[in-house]
């Protein structure tokens, strides 16, 4: 017997998560750091801000996850909970409700009540979160998860911009944080795209196109406030 096909939607949650965090932190810093080099030769505004922006983006990414995962966690328990009661209410009308999915979704009309009927007598539930409402353990709302893959990632994906402000004179550090962060993004986007089985070419395109936008856009308005 071959083993079981290996799939990619389980790992949705924490690489949407994880991707839009280290994108954010490496084009976040970038950016800032760019922004200010163009404003002011000296490393330490420079390094003060990029890492303030370090700092204060992983904990707003973090809190960001959190109350928009834990939202649409509420949305969904309160979904199940309604369920629940229409299940201990009309349990017969919501099996009926449940055969008619199952004939939309190409089951003869006997076989879908056959089907729902033996649903509702091992978990009535779990087949109407899972069918109806499109609720189930692998694509469930996580919050806590979404929350630290966001700020983790966001933390390491900004160091690598960050330590380059160190690295490079404030007039070489225009082309070198440009050089090397919209590197990192594209080496972040064919990571993410081989993890999540999508196309590669397609996911470094992408972001290296915004990460020259966000950079290019930080530059002129430094340059705009020069100090």
């Amino acid at each position: 017997m071959s083993q079981l096909e290996e799939h990619y939607v389980n790992r949705s949650n924490w690489i949407r998560a994880a991707v839009l965090g280290a994108n954010d932190g490496i084009l976040s810093v970038s950016s800032i750091a760019v922004g200010v080099a163009s404003a002011t030769g000296k490393v330490e505004p420079i390094a003060i801000a990029s890492l303030a922006g370090l700092v204060a983006g992983a904990l707003s990414m973090a809190a960001g996850e959190y109350v928009s995962v834990s939202s649409q966690a509420d949305i969904e328990a309160a979904d199940i909970a309604r369920e629940a009661k229409e299940l201990e209410q009309m349990p017969e009308l919501e099996e009926r409700e449940l055969a008619k999915i199952y004939e939309r979704r190409g089951l003869k009309p006997e076989t879908a009540a056959e089907v729902a009927r033996q649903l509702h007598e091992h978990d009535a539930l779990a087949a109407h979160a899972r069918d109806e409402l499109g609720i189930n353990e692998i694509t469930a709302a996580q919050p806590l998860q979404a929350a630290g893959a966001s700020a983790l990632s966001f933390v390491l994906g900004g160091l690598l911009p960050f330590a380059l402000v160190f690295l490079f004179e404030p007039k070489q550090l225009y082309w070198a944080e440009y050089v090397f962060s919209i590197s990192f993004l594209a080496l972040l986007g064919g990571i993410s795209a081989k993890i999540g089985g999508s196309s590669i070419l397609k996911a470094v395109t992408r972001v290296a196109i915004w990460g020259t936008i966000s950079m290019g856009l930080s530059a002129l308005v430094g340059s705009w406030v020069q100090v």
